[in-house]
């Protein structure tokens, strides 16, 4: 189960509306969403605007789009995420340290027995394939300091919980009322 929030920053606090991923595919399209939803929330579409991702207990993403900026992103679980359609979508090349040009990256380096060079045949729980079986890191993936200037340091980012993070970033942010109104 998935559950997916905007919340916008105006001048007299955040407000926040649930949202559906169903038309989104790319982070382009989550980003154009972002900035649509502080158009019609605030009147501006350079405002902060943050997207609030989780799959129950599983893990969280918090997408952070600034105006034109490119987004920032976070994500507490990224091999988890990666088992999923919409963290598939936060999981940039970027972010996973890939090279996007190079598509035969991945091919090179498994051998005739589907490992990758160097890995054992045994799986470890601490990683994860991709839609395209690429190993994913276990653990948190992104900007750290995502929400840095909104009073959540990169510790308590990481020390987060995923079954209470949205509801707890929302608290510092005071905006826990609006968010409780979406979910």
């Amino acid at each position: 189960m998935y559950f997916a929030a905007l919340l916008a920053r105006t001048e007299d606090g955040w407000e926040a509306s649930d949202t559906e991923l169903d038309d989104v595919e790319t982070l382009s399209d989550l980003t154009d969403l972002a900035r649509e939803a502080a158009a019609g929330i605030t009147g501006a579409d350079d405002d902060t605007v943050l997207v609030f991702i989780e799959q129950e207990d599983a893990w969280f993403g918090v997408v952070r789009v600034d105006g034109e900026e490119d987004p920032r992103i976070y994500v507490s679980d990224a091999a988890a995420a990666a088992r999923s359609a919409y963290g598939e979508i936060l999981l940039t090349d970027e972010m996973l340290g890939r090279d996007p040009d190079d598509e035969d990256d991945a091919l090179e380096s498994l051998n005739l027995d589907g490992t990758e060079d160097g890995e054992s045949e045994s799986s470890d729980d601490s990683e994860g394939p991709d839609a395209t079986g690429e190993t994913v890191p276990s653990g948190p993936l992104g900007d750290r300091a995502i929400l840095g200037d909104l009073g959540i340091s990169e510790k308590e980012l990481l020390a987060l919980e995923s079954g209470d993070a949205l509801n707890e970033i929302a608290e510092i942010l005071g905006a826990a009322e609006v968010l409780e109104t979406v979910r």
